[in-house]
């Protein structure tokens, strides 16, 4: 207790911490749901933030498990909403699939089946692979009858299972009947979480929910490239000359996004902006913890501002 006040509970961003943070370290990689958008609506605060980062001299860096779009997609919804992030600032979950395939020298006479969107498609064509299932697999009925043999291709090598909003019964078959009859077929997924922040007003079923009934249907468990994995970090490491501990990893999820910065040796700054509240971060069964933590990443402005 300092002049008679409470002492601030540990971690908490204070003005002094976040100038020793910002000192210690030459790159922020930044979650983007939760963090820097909810769904399509900018966070209070972000474009200042973001302004003051790079005025003083910091790389930014946005690290995302959301699959949906592709590195081009999302540079155009930064650049929608008032943002100017190129596309290798950008590291996304749909990204991490196809470069885990190309590093692992996939067949190219093999074929992947995605059960996901736009972003894991355009991903995996542009790393020169070729696709079949994604959104238009979203229509596709299975009729149970008597008798009834599913056809699937037997050239299919790997199965990419994200986040999909047109998720149904033909997928979850398809997917598991490649992993299962197809020799050697991988099973991938893009991350594992739970939920997400798909619209401002509230959280929706993350990619988790999908690999889960996958990975059910299969009894067996995926190779996951996004956060918490440190697969992502290969390629951050290559692209900018930094060492990890210079890093600083900002996000909204104590299980992905500050598992992801331990695991690869980074500082972590944990914002309530998103999914953790404050309860679940001070509850006694957590076992996750940040280095600092704090409201948003406007917070950064005020503190550094005093």
């Amino acid at each position: 207790m300092a002049n008679g006040l409470p002492d601030p509970p540990r971690g908490l961003l204070t003005a002094d911490a976040a100038r020793s943070l910002v000192d210690s370290v030459d790159a922020f990689l930044f979650d983007c749901d939760g963090v820097i958008w909810k769904g399509d609506k900018l966070i209070e605060g972000v474009p200042e933030a973001m302004e003051l980062l790079r005025k003083l001299g910091k790389k930014l860096v946005f690290v995302t498990n959301n699959s949906r779009k592709s590195r081009r997609q999302y540079s155009k919804k930064f650049k929608s909403l008032g943002l100017e992030v190129t596309e290798e600032e950008i590291f996304t979950s749909s990204f991490a699939a196809a470069m885990f395939l190309k590093l692992n020298h996939f067949p190219p006479e093999k074929k992947v089946y995605v059960v996901g969107e736009d972003g894991i498609l355009e991903e995996l064509k542009l790393a020169g692979f070729e696709c079949l299932g994604g959104p238009e697999d979203g229509n596709k009925n299975i009729k149970l009858e008597a008798d009834f043999y599913f056809e699937h291709d037997k050239s299919v090598g790997a199965v990419v299972v994200g986040l999909d909003q047109y998720f149904n019964y033909y997928k979850m078959q398809y997917a598991r009947i490649c992993i299962s009859e197809n020799p050697g077929c991988l099973f991938i997924a893009t991350n594992r979480d739970p939920t997400g922040h798909m619209t401002s007003a509230q959280e929706w079923p993350g990619a988790g929910t999908m690999v889960a009934a996958v990975s059910c249907s299969v009894q067996k468990e995926p190779i996951v490239v996004g956060k918490p994995s440190s697969f992502l970090m290969d390629f951050l490491l290559k692209s900018f000359n930094l060492e990890t501990s210079r890093m600083c990893m900002v996000g909204d999820r104590l299980d992905t996004d500050i598992l992801f910065g331990q695991n690869t040796g980074c500082k972590t700054l944990l914002v309530l902006s998103g999914c953790t509240a404050l309860p679940e971060l001070l509850d006694a069964s957590n076992k996750i913890h940040p280095d600092l933590y704090t409201n948003s990443v406007y917070d950064l402005v005020g503190l550094l501002q005093k």
